[in-house]
């Protein structure tokens, strides 16, 4: 099992930056997909950016030019920076990994752009 835990949520300002952490349980060394996802009030969860264990990389349109995801295998740990947030960023942003054919879910943090 692996179990996940997202950090770096809050209230930021339209054009404002925050970086969101998901801290793994254990080594995320050999983990080939991890990634970030959202769900805004009343949509569905939707892809943000993924990752794999090579470095590759792949965005939402929405997310493209504004966000980028990395990760740190020595600390195990996924990054994803966000950059010139807008309101229609504002969700609960959860990371997810898929591990011996499982996924495996944090419990999401809130992220709040303000127009």
């Amino acid at each position: 099992q692996v179990q996940l835990v997202e950090s770096g949520g809050g209230l930021v300002q339209a054009g404002g930056s925050l970086r969101l952490s998901c801290a793994a349980s254990r080594s995320i060394f050999s983990i080939d997909y991890m990634g970030w996802y959202r769900r805004a009030p009343g949509k569905q969860r939707e892809l943000v950016a993924t990752i794999t264990s090579g470095g590759s990389t792949n965005y939402a349109d929405s997310a493209k030019d504004r966000f980028t995801i990395s990760r740190d295998n020595a600390r195990n740990t996924v990054y994803l920076q966000m950059n010139s947030l807008k309101p229609e960023d504002t969700a609960v942003y959860y990371c997810l990994t898929r591990y011996q054919l499982n996924d495996y879910w944090g419990q999401g943090t809130q992220v709040t752009v303000s127009s």
